[in-house]
């Protein structure tokens, strides 16, 4: 999985230059005097192209110096240090550079409030057991570390967010009644931006098209650079094929289409902080 979508994208790029001189991969790697393998990683971007290499394919595939110039942009970007390896500790999975670049979130929470909403107390609670109430000093990291996260969404430029929330989100007692209802008056200021959407899925509903669990979906300027991102106990997973990533879309519609609007929303949150 790349780290950026610029280095997905890079990737894509060499293979379509590729596809436009008409080569095989194998006729490519001979011209390239490459591996067959070393160029499938590239592709694929199982590894990251230098800028050395997009050199070597475009002398070979006879690149015009406008789409040359164009791929070492890609190259420089894809490399370019974000903030969050400040906490490299931390973050130590592909996703936070993802969203770092996405355009819109879309985020169907069942457990808990997503990541991206939470208050301080709320967000160490939930990583304070997630470590066995383990060291502080982890705690307190990972905890700033979340913080620091959520400014993405007051930046200039800001990605919109759009969660749906599990009506069992706002009563399950996470931290103990101050701590919830500081989250959920936090919801209700969140709610308030222009480019955040929240809506709550009613218990009276029953069976509906999020019934398999909580997803991301990551969607970029550019579909098809659109991934859907699955966290869970045996390791994250990041869905890229198109036709599975359309399939993610049409869930979270459905899941929007059976939630309350934002404004009845709102309300159910307002009376669950008065609870």
């Amino acid at each position: 999985m790349q780290n950026t979508v610029r280095q997905r994208r890079l990737a894509r790029e060499i293979r379509s230059l590729r596809d436009a001189a008409g080569w095989t991969t194998t006729e490519a790697a001979q011209h390239l005097s490459w591996s067959k393998s070393r160029l499938n990683r590239l592709e694929t971007g199982v590894a990251k192209a230098t800028e050395q290499d997009v050199a070597e394919i475009c002398d070979v595939y006879k690149v015009a110096e406008s789409v040359r110039t164009a791929l070492f942009q890609l190259v420089r970007d894809g490399t370019r240090r974000g903030w969050w390896t400040a906490y490299s500790d931390v973050f130590a999975g592909s996703y936070v550079g993802l969203e770092d670049e996405a355009s819109l979130i879309k985020e169907w929470g069942v457990q808990l409030v997503p990541g991206l909403l939470q208050t301080e107390d709320y967000a160490r609670e939930i990583i304070s057991t997630g470590l066995g109430n383990g060291d502080a000093e982890q705690v307190y990291r990972r905890v700033m570390a979340r913080m620091a996260r959520k400014t993405l969404l007051g930046r200039p430029n800001p990605p919109r967010l759009h969660a749906v929330l599990d009506e069992a989100v706002l009563h399950r007692p996470i931290g103990g009644p101050e701590v919830m209802r500081e989250q959920l008056r936090a919801l209700t200021i969140a709610a308030r931006r222009p480019n955040v959407t929240i809506q709550v899925l009613p218990f009276g509903v029953g069976v509906h098209a999020g019934m398999d669990g909580s997803f991301i979906l990551l969607e970029y300027t550019d579909p098809a650079d659109d991934v859907a991102y699955v966290a869970g106990t045996a390791g994250d997973v990041y869905v890229e094929n198109p036709e599975h990533v359309t399939r993610y879309k049409v869930s979270f519609e459905r899941i929007c289409n059976a939630a309350l609007a934002p404004d009845a929303s709102q309300a159910m949150i307002a009376a669950a902080m008065k609870e």
